[in-house]
């Protein structure tokens, strides 16, 4: 099939998420187009399977801000017409689904056919969707799609509390590629450049956006560090950045904190990693979380959105309530403190993320594609 992959080209989960999922498409001999503003972060390769289109903006004095729907929406008319679409897989509602919408009306007028599928992400929902000033085209966009999947099942249930949907939401868990992991294990993990031999290693990675809450992180690295030798690394960049660097400071831990910036080697950074604290307000998946879990890297976590589908209390790591530092803390504590401890959780953690191969969610994608095609063809 020929699939056309609309998403945001960043560090954030749906941008990885639509990146590696077309990546293993293309492996599978799908040809694959990535429509978007710039080349996505993890797409590191271009072959005659896989190909990447590049929206661009006209600077125009009339436009305080640069229409990028209407770009976007002529860039997709514009590829699918050229190379005959099958399909486009959409991540998230806006501006993607609304442009999609557009593009698709475009390519009727030209008797051309194409299915649109669209990916709900959660920030698109929870943050963006439900503001008065873009629910209606949210809504629009969700129910003129052929398809629409959700991450979590904690998202579906939002969107339909949020929404008036009228299309079936269909959960598609976020993936990894597992054997990518295996290899980093495998590999000679040189802890030493990073702290001592009797040190713990806990670990952030984020858009350090407010939602993240990554002062919380550091105060839960605080309490741990009185208690048990560590270093904590922090992996992103983003607007909060600054005040996490001056909590640092104030707490006097800057010689054991780390800031590593916004990093493509998040997996080989991981395999050095004992915990991985993620006290975010709400995650609609928490695909960091998982990426840790495939490294054997047990997980401290609120209990807010799609989390408790992906870290199992007791087993993977620890749920705690928003904010409590103290308790995120306490569960650190309890698995760092001993080996064998954490040596299971670092197991049951891997073991878990077998539910979220790429080998298991891709047919489901592959199967979704094939429906839509059967459909045009009808």
């Amino acid at each position: 099939m020929k699939i056309g992959i609309v998403c945001y080209p960043t560090f954030g989960g749906s941008g990885v998420v639509a990146t590696e999922l077309g990546m293993a498409l293309a492996d599978k001999g799908h040809e694959v187009h990535f429509i978007t503003y710039n080349q996505p972060v993890r797409l590191d390769f271009i072959s005659h399977h896989l190909h990447f289109h590049q929206v661009l903006l006209e600077e125009y004095p009339l436009f305080q801000y640069q229409p990028y729907e209407l770009a976007l929406s002529s860039k997709i008319v514009e590829v699918v017409e050229k190379y005959q679409l099958d399909v486009l897989h959409v991540h998230y509602a806006i501006p993607h689904a609304y442009a999609a919408y557009m593009a698709k009306q475009m390519l009727i007028e030209k008797g051309i056919s194409v299915k649109v599928v669209t990916t709900l992400h959660g920030t698109d929902i929870t943050l963006v969707g439900s503001h008065p000033t873009y629910k209606t085209a949210v809504e629009f966009s969700i129910n003129n799609s052929d398809v629409v999947t959700a991450v979590s099942n904690d998202l579906k249930k939002t969107t339909n509390r949020l929404f008036i949907i009228k299309n079936n939401i269909q959960v598609i868990y976020n993936f990894i590629d597992t054997q990518k992991y295996d290899k980093a294990h495998q590999q000679k993990c040189n802890r030493a450049a990073i702290a001592k031999p009797d040190e713990r290693i806990l670990t952030h990675v984020s858009n350090f956006r407010p939602v993240k809450r990554v002062e919380d992180v550091i105060k839960v690295f605080y309490e741990v560090h009185k208690e048990i030798p560590s270093k904590l690394l922090l992996i992103g960049e983003g607007p909060e950045r600054s005040k996490a660097e001056n909590l640092v400071n104030k707490l006097k831990i800057s010689n054991d904190v780390l800031f590593l910036g916004n990093s493509s080697e998040v997996t080989k950074i991981l395999c050095y990693s004992d915990i991985f604290l993620l006290p975010s307000q709400t995650e609609s998946f928490g695909l960091a979380a998982l990426e840790a879990m495939a490294a054997r890297t047990p997980v401290i976590s609120t209990n807010t959105g799609g989390l408790p589908e992906v870290n199992i209390h007791g087993k993977t790591g620890y749920l705690s309530d928003l904010g409590d530092v103290t308790e995120m803390a306490n569960n650190a504590i309890s698995i760092l403190k001993n080996q064998e401890t954490l040596e299971m959780f670092k197991q049951n953690a891997k073991e878990h993320t077998k539910r979220f191969s790429l080998d298991n969610i891709l047919p489901i994608y592959e199967d979704i594609y094939k429906s839509c095609y059967k459909k045009q063809d009808l």
